[in-house]
């Protein structure tokens, strides 16, 4: 996927401020691709003082965005302070394909009701890390629906199953005799074809998105137009440590949690993990983070850091005054005291035993695991651990605690 020669004859002086946009680009990310190309492209910028265009695509597979998905669009934010414009790309068109990507099995397209529905508050919550008056919102639709057959067959014909079959995923499930549907080789296609509609000088995505983006650069190409370079982002990992950051394995911190929740979540991160949060998700400077981190280091308690991420993550989607309350919450819990603001639910059937309760007040997925927690001395009523497993409470008010951070107030009938 060479570029075109005309990149070549793109020379402008490269400056201290071009040199410095390379270092914000760059920070924390996990490959730039092609880095010469790019510091043109940024040197070029600045002697002509046309802004370039950095695009960000999401399908909105969910009605909601995890701070996992703020990696890329804090990145977003970095290079639009620079004065770039930012296009934030909503996938509807796409999302009816279903990206295949990491995948070892072929992904079920989601309805056009959900889509609309996921998208409503995609660019909402998008908005709290961009600038909305410096943001340009798009719809793949605009451009991928008007296409039809003929203009589908065309694009197609530009692309090679061959360079197809080279993309990891598609490999591995060619040669172990895995389907892989015709549809699926439309989804790189047709985000390809995104970067020539939008004529994108950079696009930004994970880690696992690297093949769809060099697919851009392919079809720019093919369309005369100068290649985008790409930019790929590490994929955090969750609050596990270990699995990437996803609602379906429950690891994920959800923007618009309660600000409560997020600060907890977020405290209860390892603290090697801690650092990665730093690099991709806070706003401080890189020598402001080595220095903190020099500091843990040389004996500070790692709590003390994990508390200024916790605040400035919590304060970023919250407030100042929330993310205060919410350490006064954290640390008021860890001393063993009840949150102010608690879940509170009516049951009928007293006596009622402790599994039943903790399942009926969604504080346990199951009676069975609800005892399981008794077993194991996480379960407390009334500030009293709960060492019996056959307990039944009869009718009246209870504060009932799993764990450090569940809790529920439930009156009895």
């Amino acid at each position: 996927m060479s570029a075109p020669s005309n990149v070549a004859a793109l020379q402008h002086p490269v400056d201290d401020a071009v040199l410095e946009a390379l270092a914000v680009t760059q920070r924390g990310c996990d490959e730039l691709l092609p880095q010469s190309e790019w510091i043109q492209k940024l040197a070029r910028s600045r002697a002509t003082g046309v802004p370039l265009r950095i695009k960000l695509g999401l399908d909105p597979t969910a009605p909601d965005i995890h701070v996992g998905h703020t990696v890329v669009l804090n990145k977003m934010r970095q290079l639009q302070d620079l004065g770039h414009t930012v296009i934030f790309l909503i996938g509807d068109f796409t999302s009816m394909i279903g990206d295949p990507s990491g995948r070892n099995s072929t992904r079920p397209p989601l309805t056009r009701e959900q889509i609309e529905a996921n998208a409503q508050t995609y660019y909402k919550q998008a908005s709290l890390v961009l600038d909305p008056a410096r943001t340009e919102i798009r719809y793949n639709s605009e451009w991928s629906d008007p296409l039809g057959a003929r203009g589908m067959i065309q694009l197609a014909s530009r692309y090679t199953v061959a360079r197809m079959l080279e993309r990891d995923d598609f490999d591995k499930r060619f040669k172990s005799n895995q389907p892989i549907s015709v549809h699926e080789f439309l989804y790189p296609l047709m985000q390809g074809y995104d970067s020539v509609a939008l004529k994108s000088d950079l696009e930004l995505g994970g880690t696992d998105q690297k093949f769809n983006l060099l697919v851009g650069r392919a079809l720019q190409s093919e369309y005369g137009q100068e290649p985008q370079c790409i930019l790929t982002m590490p994929l955090l990992e969750g609050l596990d440590g270990v699995e990437k950051m996803s609602k379906s394995k429950n690891n994920y911190i959800g923007i618009t949690e309660p600000a409560n929740t997020m600060y907890a979540k977020i405290m209860s991160i390892s603290d090697g993990l801690m650092w990665k949060y730093y690099t991709l998700l806070s706003f401080r400077s890189e020598a402001e983070i080595a220095a903190l981190r020099r500091e843990v280091e040389a004996g500070r308690n790692p709590r003390d850091a994990k508390d200024m991420l916790a605040k400035e993550i919590t304060a970023r989607f919250h407030s100042a005054a929330a993310a205060q309350a919410a350490e006064a919450d954290f640390k008021n819990r860890a001393a063993g005291g009840v949150p102010d603001v608690i879940p509170e639910l009516t049951l009928s059937g007293a006596p009622m035993g402790i599994g039943a309760l903790l399942k009926a007040a969604q504080l346990a997925p199951s009676t069975t695991e609800a005892l399981r927690l008794v077993e194991q001395a996480g379960v407390r009523v009334d500030g009293q651990v709960v060492s019996d497993r056959g307990l039944k409470l009869p009718a009246g008010t209870y504060v009932v605690q799993v764990g450090k951070r569940k809790f529920a107030r439930v009156t009895l009938g």
